[in-house]
């Protein structure tokens, strides 16, 4: 069992692109986020989430066996590995948060992808390049799942 969670931190004055925010990974094995470390480990959420499902499109689509993401301007790190059996195990910082099977994965990075997103548009013009990004990374990422 794999939950991903995407925020924007709040008072940061008028929404762009460049927003901070943070993730967080939780699995039977544990929880990894972005928040709460010194040095700070938030990251640039609107860019990074897009990186994310661009980096787990191969994984998904059955291409890699292998995916690693770091946020944008941010130390925080999730390696994927598809083992075997199809059963992706997640790690941050060489420790395993969990694991799941190919779709739960697609469900636990869509589910909050699209909410990110729907609260973006809801900030910022759906023509800034954080929209742009994001809708166009969803779109091959659900492609790659299918």
């Amino acid at each position: 069992m794999i939950r991903l969670t995407f925020s924007v931190r709040p008072d940061q004055g008028e929404a762009s692109d460049f927003d901070l925010g943070d993730m967080v990974c939780e699995g039977e094995s544990g929880t990894a986020g972005s928040a709460g470390h010194v040095p700070d480990q938030g990251m640039m959420i609107y860019l990074s989430v897009p990186l994310l499902l661009d980096a787990l499109r191969p994984l998904v689509a059955g291409e890699r066996k292998n995916a690693s993401f770091a946020g944008t301007d941010s130390s925080f790190r999730l390696d994927f590995r598809r083992g075997r059996k199809g059963i992706v195990t997640v790690s941050a910082n060489g420790t395993v948060v969990g694991t799941c099977g190919p779709d739960e994965l697609v469900e636990a990075v869509l589910r909050p992808a699209e909410a990110l997103e729907r609260e973006l548009l809801s900030r910022l013009p759906a023509e800034s390049g954080a929209a742009r990004d994001l809708a166009s990374s969803l779109e091959r990422f659900r492609a790659a799942a299918a």
